[in-house]
């Protein structure tokens, strides 16, 4: 008896110092002054997320809604365990991501260069080592590089009209995201690992099966974003979790040494993004020449690219640029169904445009395509890719105006979602409207706004290259054809409750008509 006495008074003991434990982590927000959204046990704020019932997004709008309608600049939520803090001012946001960027320099993404190769990449590298391969890479994505791999961006574009003739032809609906993501695959699996995946003449092609692979969600989806918010990046670190699959990682690294052994021994050129990879790999810069290798040249090895860097950037070049563009497309084809004015006037546009340049479909012919880049604006505000900006704070920082210090290890979110559909910043948010993004009305409005790619030093460094692969693929698109709305495409519009990018349940089905 005396036993389980002693052992009830231990258990009881353990559980309540448990209990106080967690009710100290989840006054922390108290303890610092800072409003904050009241926690659940275990989830702190993000129970929904976790069960499927909202997605990252639209949480973390709720919470920018619910801050902004109290009158407050920022306040404070949990991740499981973890303080956040949420950042509603558009002006505290431009001293986080851009004027104090010193205190705010790295996102917070677990990564194991040893274990996890592909995890170590431009993305979630920090400090000295995000800086250095980020002044590597930047010479990679200026005007005259995206220039030089127009052609081969555009040659990836030719077979989306083949596929929709077919359609056109049979009077079929269109599952639209599937052929914007072909010609994704396509188009990034060309400019970065330099391979013809083939993958619009053949859905099933090698390629486009580990992508799917790579992108379907599941229970280990799901516990693995569990396991990345709920423990720690040291934590991690210790059991050497691996974030990307064994089999991703073979079939990745396998693509990039092959493609890599064979034009360093046959001198090959090619005008993409692995040719310049190849460059800061020998040559340790990015020169306007088409060779490799420069015969007697020396360059130090802290200058140049290693494999396991290239092979890195390839995988995240892939996942921020397949994803994130076949969306981009699919919404603004969407929008383009539901107005078939803007249609026209886009229409209209891209022929005018391609006629003073002899019909010659050129990077300079689509830089004066300014109604498609305010289409495409609006869809990237409407539809954000990027629906939460995170950052670290590496260095005790004073938020300007107050006393409340924000700790050194604290994670700072900037809920794009909830800025991009503002009332303040763009009346009727859920109306599409790409005057929105004419001059007037742009300079008219908070320069932070709107942030798709994010902003700052650690702004997406392949965005306009993003933004060209979309936009060519969607002037094939309506150059040739009438897109109008299946009824297959469940009305009203639903999203889905789960992930990080937005996604239509039941997707996007179209009816295409061959332009005469």
């Amino acid at each position: 008896m005396t036993f389980l006495l002693t052992l009830t008074f231990i258990l009881g003991a353990l559980i309540a110092g448990v209990y106080l434990f967690i009710k100290r982590i989840y006054s922390y927000w108290y303890r610092k002054g800072v409003e904050y959204i009241e926690p659940n046990f275990f989830y702190g704020n993000i129970k929904e997320m976790v069960h499927g019932k909202i997605s990252t997004g639209d949480l973390f709008k709720k919470f920018y809604d619910d801050l902004k309608s109290r009158g407050l600049k920022f306040g404070g939520c949990y991740t499981f365990f973890s303080p956040v803090l949420i950042i509603v001012d558009l002006d505290l946001t431009k001293n986080i991501l851009l004027k104090d960027f010193d205190n705010f320099v790295n996102r917070g993404m677990y990564y194991n260069e040893k274990m996890d190769p592909l995890s170590a990449h431009l993305f979630s590298l920090e400090d000295e080592r995000w800086k250095n391969l980020r002044a590597k890479l930047t010479p990679t994505f200026t005007s005259g590089k995206l220039k030089m791999m127009f052609p081969t961006l555009v040659a990836c574009s030719f077979g989306i009209e083949d596929i929709l003739n077919e359609y056109s032809v049979i009077q079929d609906a269109v599952d639209i995201k599937e052929v914007c993501s072909r010609y994704a695959t396509d188009a990034i699996g060309s400019v970065a690992f330099g391979i013809d995946c083939n993958s619009l003449k053949n859905p099933d092609s090698k390629f486009r099966q580990w992508e799917r692979q790579l992108f379907k969600e599941g229970v280990r989806g799901i516990l693995q974003a569990i396991a990345l918010l709920a423990l720690s990046n040291r934590f991690l670190h210790a059991i050497s979790y691996k974030i990307i699959s064994k089999s991703t990682e073979d079939f990745l690294r396998n693509i990039v040494r092959e493609t890599m052994e064979y034009r360093e021994k046959n001198n090959v050129y090619r005008k993409d993004f692995m040719h310049l990879l190849l460059q800061l790999k020998n040559r340790g810069e990015v020169t306007e020449d088409t060779s490799i290798i420069k015969e007697g040249s020396k360059t130090k090895d802290s200058d140049t690219l290693s494999f396991n860097e290239i092979a890195a950037e390839c995988f995240v070049f892939f996942i921020a640029g397949y994803e994130s563009s076949a969306t981009n497309m699919t919404f603004t084809l969407l929008e383009l169904a539901l107005n078939q004015d803007m249609q026209d006037n886009l229409r209209g546009e891209i022929n005018t445009v391609l006629k003073k340049h002899d019909m010659q479909f050129t990077y300079d012919s689509i830089m004066e395509m300014k109604y498609l880049e305010k289409v495409v604006d609006e869809t990237l505000r409407k539809y954000s890719a990027g629906t939460i900006i995170t950052r670290i704070c590496n260095k005790p920082y004073t938020i300007p105006g107050t006393k409340v210090v924000i700790e050194k290890g604290t994670a700072v979110y900037v809920p794009v979602s909830g800025i991009h559909h503002d009332p303040e910043y763009y009346p009727d948010p859920d109306k599409f409207d790409p005057e929105r993004f004419n001059k007037e009305n742009t300079a008219a409005r908070h320069p932070f706004a709107y942030m798709p790619f994010g902003e700052g030093p650690r702004m997406c460094i392949g965005a306009r290259y993003g933004l060209l692969q979309s936009k060519v693929g969607i002037i094939a698109i309506i150059k040739n054809f009438e897109v109008t709305l299946n009824e297959k495409t469940k009305t009203p519009i639903r999203y889905a409750k789960t992930g990080i990018i937005p996604r239509i349940e039941g997707g996007v089905w179209l009816n295409v008509t061959k332009i005469q």
